[in-house]
């Protein structure tokens, strides 16, 4: 017995140096990509801001409160101008980054969530299954997801109301997550049903299968951790996406005036006429953070396909 219990001790230890090699292998090969790290660094200073906007312009200013005149130039006051209301729009930018991050982040979840299952069950069952769901996704795939997401979101709307709320969520804002959840899940399916293809046919799945293992727990045993690198990676580029939708929608006037967004403050610019009375002030501030969101975004997805895709070195 107390032999067991230490071969059990031994085995387990054994697993948790190979994980911490294996955590070290990859942050020596990610560190080599100057790409990548930039695209971390840019996200962090992205992230703090999301997480405590309070802490660096104070709290969101209203029509209320606003500190400065109607479509002020940048000042030592206002490092990036006033809007048509006299909000600052520095304090708009940093609050809209929350709001921007979140929307993004929580319609990546979905999205991997929704591509992960479908591309696991479609590729590790095969025949009928695997030709309905593949044939639904190429369904969201000859789409474009924001012509899909444009269609949707003023439906669901009409449907749920713009006043109620979920989660202290405003309702606009849940749609919006929700629209780009279930409009973008297309090509992570597609990605993961192929290497889980490649995966089913390997000895330990026929190893699982023969001691009595049912598909269910094949596929969450050892299907999904072996593409769980590739999820990450998908999920990243995945994330660009999603706020560049959110964006979009939100530009067009889908967005929440309550929350501000990125989209939404490019809207409210384009509805006070900035272009045209020459208020860049008001324009650049967001519209450089989705450029710089976006492409930290890219450059951290492809970073991390290069370090996870041991394939994809060799080809290189």
């Amino acid at each position: 017995m107390t032999a067991g219990v230490a071969t059990e001790v031994e085995l387990r230890t054994s697993r948790l140096r190979l994980r911490l090699r294996n955590l070290r292998s990859f942050g020596a090969r990610f560190v080599q990509r100057r790409d990548g790290v930039l695209g971390l660094a840019i996200l962090i200073v992205f992230g703090i801001l999301a997480l405590a906007p309070q802490l660096f312009v104070g709290p969101l200013e209203t029509a209320v409160t606003a500190s400065g005149t109607r479509l002020a130039a940048p000042s030592a006051a206002h490092l990036f101008g006033t809007d048509e209301l006299g909000r600052d729009v520095l304090n708009l930018t940093v609050h809209g980054t929350r709001t921007s991050m979140a929307i993004g982040l929580l319609a990546t979840l979905i999205t991997v969530m929704i591509g992960a299952v479908i591309g696991i069950v479609a590729g590790f069952l095969g025949g009928t299954i695997d030709t309905v769901l593949m044939r639904v996704s190429d369904f969201f795939l000859v789409l474009p997801t924001f012509v899909l997401a444009l269609i949707l979101a003023p439906v669901l709307l009409d449907i749920v109301g713009t006043q109620a709320e979920l989660f202290g969520m405003r309702m606009t804002l849940v749609v919006i997550v929700v629209v780009i959840g279930i409009t973008s899940w297309a090509g992570t399916a597609r990605i993961i049903r192929s290497q889980t293809l490649s995966l089913r046919e390997r000895a330990f799945v026929d190893r699982a299968r023969v001691i009595g293992g049912s598909g269910t727990q094949i596929m969450r045993r050892h299907i999904l951790p072996n593409v769980m690198s590739l999820i990450v990676a998908n999920a990243v580029l995945t994330f660009a996406g999603a706020v560049l939708t959110e964006t979009t929608l939100s530009f067009i006037g889908l967005g929440d005036p309550f929350q501000p967004s990125w989209g939404q403050i490019l809207n409210a610019a384009q509805g006070a006429g900035a272009p045209g009375l020459g208020a860049w002030w008001y324009l650049a501030p967001p519209a450089v953070s989705i450029i710089l969101v976006v492409l930290a975004f890219t450059l951290l997805g492809n970073a991390l396909d290069d370090v996870l895709n041991p394939k994809l070195r060799v080809r290189q």
